[in-house]
């Protein structure tokens, strides 16, 4: 990756966690995990669950003319972690559900609330999702819960060039 897309994922995943602290209003932990920065926290089913932001595409000094395309990761893609102290009680990771959201990077933090929200009604068993996302996917938007990974129609077209 260049410096200058360095500084900007490190911006923007440092933005969105620390706005993530705030919207999910219960208890959310900032930290490393490997050489990964994620946000974690421990859902109503005694369960940890992690997001984790990385450059899904980028562009680099041999090919400078790539996309630059972010990944936002939820419980997928770093393994196990252990950022919540002992005396937390938790069951351990949350193996049933990871979901992937890939964007450009100028639609990730538009899609926090909406993120929140899906991990939320996720948490609580709901089969169905109709809040509309702040940018078009390739989805029925209540389908939502049942997939595992979602691509922005910007994102996606961005990825196609590549082919």
């Amino acid at each position: 990756m260049t410096p200058e897309t360095i500084r900007i994922i490190t911006k923007l995943r440092r933005e969105f966690y620390d706005l993530f602290v705030v919207e999910m209003k219960l208890p959310v932990k900032v930290g490393h995990s490997s050489s990964y920065l994620i946000a974690s926290w421990i859902d109503d089913n005694y369960q940890l669950n992690y997001i984790n932001i990385y450059a899904y595409l980028a562009p680099d000094d041999l090919l400078n003319q790539r996309p630059f395309i972010l990944r936002l990761a939820i419980n997928k893609g770093i393994g196990n972690i252990a950022l919540f102290k002992r005396d937390q009680f938790c069951q351990g990771l949350n193996q049933n559900w990871h979901f992937e959201l890939t964007v450009l990077p100028e639609e990730i933090l538009d899609f926090l609330p909406w993120i929140v929200s899906l991990i939320k009604a996720k948490t609580k068993g709901f089969t169905s999702f109709a809040q509309e996302p702040p940018h078009p996917i390739h989805l029925n938007y209540s389908n939502v819960l049942l997939s595992e990974q979602i691509w922005t129609q910007k994102a996606e077209q961005a990825g196609l060039c590549l082919k």
